[in-house]
């Protein structure tokens, strides 16, 4: 009689973490994956008050600090946003990366109710990206001035910006005005070095190994 063993694939402990946080989260939190030795959690982004309250109370998990929230930009993609949560726990020693999409004209709610620390952080993805949260207390820019046209953080946002900004010694203030930088283009691609009409430090010794040779 032959013994027949079954093997069932043992999760490691980031994937068995994830796959207990999304059986559990009442759909608030959707899907994860493992990669580069770190948990991601995806969700949908209508519930993400429900998502971040749940992983910050439930007593297996107790991720207390946000960390980080940002913005990523995906043009391509209808949903062209990611926005970004980064948790720690320093009760059970993790941390996780919750994800959630959107695009330029969907609020995402605001993470101010469950992390007052985000405040700062939204208004940051806001100024540089253009995402919007809904329930904000105060979601203005943070980083530009606040005359600046567009998010500078978008893939498509031209390195030039759109407008230059300068003192007026006539009007007596600062006055903003379309990029000008036609002085700019004459690119000739040669190095400093190259093609120079005058004598750089050092260049006498080359010209003295020349002679002795």
């Amino acid at each position: 009689m032959t013994d027949v063993v079954t093997t069932e694939a043992v999760l490691s402990p980031l994937e068995a973490l994830g796959q207990a946080i999304v059986a559990n989260s009442a759909g608030a939190i959707t899907a994860f994956h493992v990669a580069f030795g770190e948990l991601n959690l995806l969700g949908p982004s209508n519930r993400v008050v429900q998502a971040l309250t749940y992983l910050r109370d439930h007593p297996d998990y107790r991720f207390h600090q946000l960390v980080d929230l940002t913005g990523v930009d995906y043009p391509e993609r209808e949903r062209r946003f990611d926005v970004v949560y980064h948790l720690l726990s320093l009760v059970k020693n993790h941390r996780v990366r919750f994800k959630v999409q959107t695009d330029e004209d969907t609020a995402v709610p605001s993470a101010t109710p469950v992390f007052p620390v985000a405040d700062w952080f939204e208004r940051e993805a806001f100024d540089m990206y253009g995402i919007f949260f809904d329930g904000h207390p105060d979601l203005r820019r943070i980083l530009t001035d606040y005359g600046f046209h567009g998010h500078p953080l978008r893939k498509d946002f031209p390195m030039t910006g759109y407008v230059e900004v300068r003192y007026d010694d006539e009007l007596k203030r600062v006055v903003y005005e379309p990029v000008k930088i036609t002085e700019f283009r004459a690119f000739d691609f040669l190095s400093p070095w190259e093609g120079a009409k005058y004598a750089l430090p050092g260049d006498e010794k080359a010209e003295k190994r020349a002679g002795d040779a």
